[in-house]
């Protein structure tokens, strides 16, 4: 089992930046990519940014260039860096984590973006 915590989500004004942080802990050995999805009320959950353990991105095209996602592997921790946040980034932001093909999830942190 893997256990993920996310934390630095808030309300900003639209323009500011925040940053997110997933602590990965449990049975780590075979995690394989790491990163954030979101799902704002009445929507699906859709791919924010990922990661694979060799540091190889993927990104949502609505993100691209505004967010950056990162890992320190030493510290099994997972970020993602968000800049230029706008009204429609509004969501809950949920970390992710693969393992042996499973997916795990973290209870989500709420990110709030106002015009």
């Amino acid at each position: 089992q893997v256990q993920l915590v996310e934390s630095g989500g808030g309300l900003v004004q639209a323009g500011e930046s925040l940053r997110l942080s997933c602590a990965a802990s449990g049975s780590l050995l075979g995690i394989v990519a790491m990163g954030w999805y979101r799902q704002a009320p009445g929507k699906q959950r859709e791919l924010v940014a990922t990661i694979s353990y060799g540091g190889s991105t993927n990104y949502a095209a609505s993100v691209k260039g505004r967010f950056t996602v990162s890992r320190d592997n030493g510290k099994n921790t997972v970020y993602l860096q968000m800049n230029s946040l706008k009204p429609e980034d509004t969501s809950v932001y949920y970390c992710y984590a693969q393992r042996l093909k499973t997916d795990y999830w973290g209870q989500g942190t709420q990110v709030t973006v106002s015009s």
